[in-house]
């Protein structure tokens, strides 16, 4: 896979740094495909990623929200009970999936159901930074009375 040097973007703009660190950590995360996930618009500002975690027991599942970053990991745990496969297709390894969210997007819930962990994801933005409707005030004109003729 070919890097990209981001170099000469810094000489003309400011504040931009952030964004080619998170490029280059998306092309690092993409490297592992296990385990395989979907990330859904479900509404203008709502979003759903589903995670495809057959075999982890809800226990064993963790998800954490830190400083907009959503990390999702699977830690498997030890089995008493020696098994004897004739043939083991069932990955059982463990793993973390991070997820780089925008600001003011929040988790609002997650489910473990048929073997996918869906993450409800909803942004929610400051009263402060909706957009507003702003009246546009008229000038009235004035009139003005001309005294009576004598």
């Amino acid at each position: 896979m070919r890097t990209i040097d981001f170099s000469p973007l810094y000489r003309s703009v400011v504040g931009f740094d952030r964004l080619a660190d998170l490029l280059d950590s998306a092309a690092v995360d993409s490297a592992s495909g296990y385990p395989p996930y979907n990330i859904e618009r479900t509404d203008e500002n709502a979003y759903r990623i589903e995670i495809a975690v057959a075999g982890f027991r809800p226990e064993e599942l963790n998800i954490e929200v830190k400083e907009n970053l959503l990390t999702v990991t699977g830690r498997r745990t030890a089995n008493d009970e020696p098994r004897r496969f004739l043939h083991q297709g069932l990955a059982k390894r463990n793993f973390e999936r991070k997820f780089q969210l925008a600001d003011y997007v929040l988790v609002t819930e997650a489910a473990l159901a048929d073997g996918l962990l869906s993450v409800a994801l909803k942004r929610e933005l400051p009263e402060a930074l909706k957009p507003r409707r702003i009246e546009i005030a008229t000038a009235q004109p004035t009139l003005i009375e001309a005294e009576k003729a004598a």
